[in-house]
C-alpha cells in the first residue's frame, strides 16, 4: 500500500524550504569532473498533470550505449539551487560514462524540475508523484527499464530521495543523499524505519551545516548505509563532485542487484 509522508501544514513547509535554500547557498570549492565524455544527454519538455506545468526533464546515457534500450535508471533529485537545465554543465554525463569506464554495469540517469517544494505535495502541485508515477513512465518511453529504478539526490533532493523511499517502501533498489537537508523532529526522520530494506548510501561535509542533523539521521536508519562518508566538505557540488564516483558505484550495485 502507498503511504504518503508530508509536513504538516503549507506554513511547515515554507519554513522548511527557506532554511534549505539557505543552507544550499552556501559556496566553497569548483567541482571535479572526470575527462569523459557525457554520452548522450536531452533535455526535454513534458506536460507533468502531477504538477499542472510543464517542466523540464532530462536524461543521460553513458558513452557507448546508445539511446540506452534496456537500462535501469537512477533518479535524479535535485537542490534547491539547480533544475535539470544544469544538469549537464555539472558533468552528470561524464561521472556516468566513467562510472562505466571503471567497470561498473551501465545504467541512465532521468530527473524533473521538482520546484522548490522539497520534494513534497502542496496544495495541487506534487511533484512527488510526478517521480513515483510519471518519471517511469517517461522513462518506458525512451525505451528504458523502470522496473528497476534507484534514486540520489543533493541537499533538498537528499531528503526527497529518501521521503520518497519511505513513502513508497520497495520502490526503489537504493537511495544516495548527498548533504540531505533534514531535522531531527522532520518528516524524513521521523519515518526512518520505513528504509528497512532499502540500501541507503549517505554522504555530507564536516563543514556542512546540516552535519550533525545528517549524523543523526544516520543513527536512525534500521540498517547501517551500505556506501557513504563524512569527510571535510561543504555544502556545495565541489563536495559532492568528489563522493560522485563512490555514490554511482554504489547506484549500479544496486541496481544489478
Amino acid at each position: 500500500m502507498r503511504r504518503r509522508i508530508v509536513l504538516a501544514g503549507a506554513a511547515a513547509l515554507a519554513a522548511y524550504v527557506g532554511v534549505a535554500g539557505y543552507r544550499t547557498r552556501m559556496a566553497g570549492s569548483r567541482p571535479v569532473v572526470p575527462p569523459a565524455p557525457p554520452g548522450a544527454e536531452r533535455l526535454e519538455h513534458r506536460w507533468s498533470a502531477a504538477r499542472g506545468r510543464t517542466v523540464g526533464f532530462y536524461t543521460a546515457v553513458p558513452a557507448g550505449f546508445g539511446d540506452g534500450r534496456g537500462l535501469p535508471v537512477c533518479l535524479v533529485m535535485h537542490g534547491a539551487s539547480k533544475n535539470p537545465a544544469d544538469y549537464a554543465a555539472l558533468g552528470l554525463g561524464r561521472f556516468l560514462t566513467d562510472s562505466v569506464r571503471r567497470g561498473l554495469p551501465p545504467f541512465v540517469l532521468a530527473g524533473a524540475d521538482g520546484g522548490r517544494l522539497a520534494w513534497r505535495p502542496v496544495a495541487r502541485d506534487d511533484p512527488q508523484r510526478m517521480v513515483h508515477e510519471e518519471i517511469p513512465v517517461w522513462c518506458r518511453q525512451r525505451g528504458f527499464d523502470p522496473s528497476r529504478v534507484a534514486a540520489w539526490g543533493w541537499s533538498m533532493g537528499g531528503s526527497g530521495a529518501l521521503l520518497l523511499a519511505e513513502a513508497f517502501p520497495g520502490f526503489l533498489k537504493g537511495v544516495a543523499a548527498f548533504s540531505p537537508a533534514v531535522r531531527p523532529d522532520d518528516d524524513v526522520a521521523g519515518a526512518a524505519r520505513l528504509l528497512r530494506g532499502t540500501p541507503v548510501g549517505l554522504w555530507c561535509g564536516k563543514q556542512d551545516s546540516w552535519y550533525e542533523d545528517v549524523l543523526e539521521l544516520r543513527r536512525r536508519l534500521p540498517e547501517p548505509p551500505r556506501a557513504g562518508s563524512f569527510e571535510d566538505g561543504r555544502h556545495d557540488f565541489g563536495y559532492w563532485s568528489r563522493c560522485l564516483p563512490a555514490a554511482f558505484d554504489f547506484i549500479a550495485e544496486a541496481l544489478r542487484s
